[in-house]
């Protein structure tokens, strides 16, 4: 595999898209995704396509590729190279796939083969389209894997996706789509699942490849901090129509859509958090969640070694606090979360839910405590019965609970759909009828079917649109202002954090750093490592964000 640069004109269109239109057969009828989707991009160019979900983004992405259900349609042209993609034959498309043209996916748990270890699926890619032996291949993945900040890239290399952190699969794809240094990358939220150090080193790496490769760049992303950070140019899309094309400076600046103007009122700023300082909370309640040296180990698996996830963690949350988390991916902010609803043992110390000490608890003592907690996961889709009408999926912690009678059910889920805002008809459709919001507005309406006393929120709106976001996040604080239930909430996005809670805990390798009220973590930061997450956060302002690039690199040396 050469290293050279490919040398191509920059006048040139890579990849020339006409009146792209794509279809789904859906209830007896054409239902159009796209339509009339025309754009090209040079060499070295980053295209960011960005709006809500439903907007037809993706699968107008997808559909150059031929990667669309068996009941979608294409028309129109696309030119690879001047070669046409649309219509062209499955072996020709295979060919293409990965060694020209590229794809980070959204999931990377779903993208990634769950049976095979990660250095396998790299292998695989690199001797597929290159006359590799096995060992040139496997150094080629480690040097990969390496070069997307993989912690322990060996490690990663002998893993399954399911042992590695959700930002940890999301590197190991991209170093897998990257493996054959295509003319075109497809980026499909391709930072949803990373923190903001690890966010800020992904889109280094991809303006890398950009410059040495010439490749261009199509990111499709909901987050304007990245759009301001890496495009070029920018498509803003609306029910699969193109409704505001322009320089990333002049839609950033000088929006003329009012839809545009929307998208950019809803980004989330660093900074504009008004957080009540933790000495001015009234305690006079015990507290829902208290960790005392709280140790966490991972039991040795396979070629996997024993390792500590968490290390002397210790803080508590008061009913009535949302209390942030934050931390790199591998951290053990998750790890912790997880253990707080008991789904990981505690190894060392003391971790008391609701007045219970669930370390070495019983299952029957368990079972009290669980009817005290909810869980929002961070992927909604996966995280509900796709065989389960959502009435059932939001009705199912009453019914196991043995509390409540049939009719006492459905009132209360009746009364839960009218917490989140979403219609009462709407508990008869199932996951796949719904969008990713309204998704995760049943995945909350489930977490406080039983009326919780501490709510674990892990990443809850990581996967969605800036405009969904915040309307999720308004209904979050309005919930918990009015039940007053603790409130555990896991994220790697820092002005999420900043807008949502009254104190932060800082993480880094299992170990709490720095915790605080929000004002004084993020205003005036004492750890270099929180220092470090907080300088990382993308600006959605190009001029403000390459200013605050060019330091970052200048810092480094």
């Amino acid at each position: 595999m050469s290293e050279a640069v490919k040398t191509r004109s920059v006048d040139e269109n890579i990849l020339e898209v006409t009146d792209l239109g794509v279809d789904f057969w859906v209830g007896n009828e054409w239902v159009a995704a796209a339509s009339r989707m025309s754009y090209a991009v040079k060499p070295g160019e980053v295209l960011a396509i960005v709006g809500e979900s439903g907007s037809g983004k993706s699968v107008s992405s997808m559909s150059l590729l031929g990667l669309l259900p068996g009941n979608g349609r294409v028309s129109g042209s696309a030119l690879l190279n001047g070669e046409e993609l649309i219509g062209a034959s499955q072996a020709k498309l295979r060919k293409v796939r990965g060694k020209d043209i590229a794809v980070i996916f959204q999931e990377p748990m779903t993208a990634l083969n769950p049976v095979y270890r990660v250095g396998f699926q790299i292998v695989e890619a690199l001797r597929v389209h290159f006359p590799l032996t096995p060992s040139q291949a496997k150094e080629r993945a480690l040097e990969l894997l390496k070069l997307v900040e993989m912690p322990d890239p060996q490690k990663a290399f002998d893993s399954y996706p399911h042992q590695l952190s959700g930002g940890q699969r999301q590197r190991a794809m991209i170093a897998q789509s990257i493996s054959c240094d295509p003319d075109v990358l497809i980026a499909d939220e391709p930072t949803t699942a990373l923190d903001v150090t690890i966010q800020a080193e992904i889109l280094d790496l991809l303006r890398r490849l950009r410059t040495r490769l010439n490749s261009a760049i199509i990111i499709i992303t909901h987050d304007m901090g990245v759009v301001a950070d890496l495009a070029d140019k920018v498509i803003v899309m609306r029910n699969g129509e193109i409704i505001e094309r322009n320089t990333v400076q002049e839609i950033f600046t000088n929006a003329k859509h009012p839809y545009t103007q929307e998208l950019l009122a809803a980004v989330p700023h660093l900074g504009t958090g008004t957080a009540v300082a933790v000495e001015d909370v009234a305690r006079t309640d015990a507290p829902a969640l208290v960790l005392k040296n709280v140790d966490i180990e991972y039991p040795k698996r396979g070629r996997v070694p024993a390792f500590k996830a968490v290390a002397d963690a210790s803080f508590e949350i008061y009913p009535g606090e949302i209390v942030g988390l934050v931390g790199e991916s591998g951290s053990g902010k998750t790890t912790i979360a997880r253990a707080a609803v008991g789904l990981v043992p505690v190894a060392g110390g003391e971790l008391t839910v609701v007045g219970q000490n669930i370390a070495g608890a019983s299952a029957k003592q368990m079972k009290a405590v669980r009817r005290d907690l909810g869980i929002v996961f961070q992927d909604p889709g996966s995280s509900l019965n796709p065989r389960f009408p959502v009435g059932e999926s939001i009705g199912e912690p009453m019914l196991l609970s043995g509390l409540f009678d049939k009719r006492q059910i459905n009132l209360r889920v009746e009364e839960l759909l009218d917490q989140v805002e979403l219609p009462r008809a709407f508990r008869n459709r199932y996951p796949h009828e719904l969008s990713g919001g309204q998704r995760q507005r049943i995945g909350i309406a489930r977490a406080l079917a039983l009326s919780p006393k501490l709510l674990v929120a892990d990443e809850p709106t990581s996967a969605l649109d800036v405009s969904v976001q915040a309307h999720v996040l308004e209904l979050l604080q309005e919930i918990q202002a009015k039940l007053k239930f603790a409130c555990l909430f896991v994220s790697h996005d820092l002005a999420v954090v900043d807008l949502l809670a009254d104190r932060i805990i800082v993480m880094n390798h299992g170990k709490i750093v720095e915790q605080g009220a929000t004002e004084n973590i993020l205003r005036n930061p004492q750890d270099p490592y929180t220092q470090r997450l907080i300088a990382a956060v993308p600006l959605p302002d190009p001029a403000l964000q390459r200013e605050r690039r060019e330091k970052r690199q200048a810092a480094r040396g």
